[in-house]
């Protein structure tokens, strides 16, 4: 694994573990980050958001919200 992934809403804690990507649907089309990623600040609008981890793919649904990418961590601030 190569990414520290956090998903939070303002619920609840979503997702906090490692992966190897994440797919987003950013404001201007869908972007993945994988390791090494340069740094950045978008925002998300609805769609889908796809990680994967341990031989998985796990996906859900995002009505907006934004992501920051810095040093292999990403987190996602999202309203679902």
């Amino acid at each position: 694994m190569s990414l520290k992934l956090r998903i939070v809403s303002p619920e609840r804690i979503v997702f906090d573990g490692e992966v190897e990507s994440v797919l987003v649907p950013g404001t201007l089309g869908c972007f993945e980050i994988l390791k090494d990623h340069a740094p950045i600040i978008s925002s998300l609008e609805e769609g889908k958001v796809e990680y994967t981890a341990k031989d998985s793919k796990v996906h859900f649904n995002i009505k907006g919200g934004f992501v920051e990418v810095k040093r292999n961590e990403v987190s996602l601030v999202v309203e679902m």
